[in-house]
């Protein structure tokens, strides 16, 4: 069996083990909570994951040859642009992830602002454009299908995420999804939002170009060690992303609790004024 061919069934592997799970939620969240059923989630990502990374680690200079763009000077330049920039608009959406009206644990559907006038999705939108530069980039057939998964992971998870929230939810998302766009500033060129530099995470996007110098640097090793610490920097990411939502959460839910402690105080001392 080729490396291209077994990277593909680990692909199939990984967002299997995500639709299984998705099916399952309502049964796992009623034995196990929501935290319960995320720890589960999480856990079995990252040892798909790992898997995956680990593989392609070992793998990525057999096989058969793949589009290898980058031989082109100009569209390799173009190329490389495209990346940084995917990977520059994937930290701002780490960053901010816990208030996206996306983000785990029921965070609340509000006004469009910040990153979300550019993409109501900064991280998958980011991670679709690093991977679709490295699918016409790769010099094997075998780097190309490693990252067109990861290129349909995040053009697929975006997709579901918005038909699940839009169930869910209803009217409120509906009018999130109209007031945004997916794909970066198409919403802002079609006159549905404006870009405000002020809220714009600049920083965050500076450390994104930061990270995509360090990594053209450094590409050459980039897999070394069996593309562990690659691993333990997506996982890690997302865990700490995962964290931040769920703290956010829990003040939210406490800020809703200390509320309504107060109106029922006030109408308990004064029946009469509540109206």
């Amino acid at each position: 069996m080729t490396p291209a061919m077994v990277v593909t069934m680990l692909w199939v592997l990984f967002a299997g083990s995500h639709i299984g799970l998705a099916v399952l939620r309502a049964r796992l969240v009623a034995r196990l909570g929501e935290i319960g059923f995320t720890l589960v989630f999480y856990l079995v990502a990252a040892v798909s994951f790992a898997a995956l990374v680990t593989y392609y680690a070992a793998h990525r200079f057999a096989g058969a040859p793949g589009i290898g763009l980058g031989q082109m000077s100009g569209v390799r330049g173009l190329l490389i642009a495209v990346a940084v920039f995917g990977l520059a608009l994937s930290i701002p959406g780490l960053t901010s992830y816990a208030r996206l009206p996306s983000a785990l644990f029921g965070q609340p559907v509000r006004g469009v602002r910040g990153i979300e006038r550019v993409t109501r999705h900064p991280f998958f939108a980011g991670t679709a454009l690093f991977a679709g530069a490295h699918v016409l980039l790769a010099t094997h057939l075998v780097g190309t299908v490693f990252f067109a998964g990861l290129l349909l992971l995040a053009v697929a998870g975006t997709w579901h995420q918005d038909r699940k929230l839009l169930a869910r939810r209803g009217p409120a998302y509906a009018s999130y999804l109209a007031a945004t766009s997916a794909v970066p500033f198409a919403a802002i060129l079609a006159g549905r939002q404006g870009l405000a530099w002020r809220e714009l995470p600049l920083g965050a996007f500076a450390v994104g170009v930061a990270l995509a110098v360090a990594a053209r640097a450094w590409h050459d090793s980039l897999f070394a060690a069996g593309g562990w610490w690659i691993v333990a920097v997506v996982v890690g990411g997302g865990t700490v992303a995962g964290i931040n939502a769920w703290r956010r959460s829990r003040r939210l839910a406490s800020r809703r609790d200390g509320l309504t402690d107060v109106v029922l105080a006030a109408h308990a001392t004064n029946p009469g004024g509540m109206r």
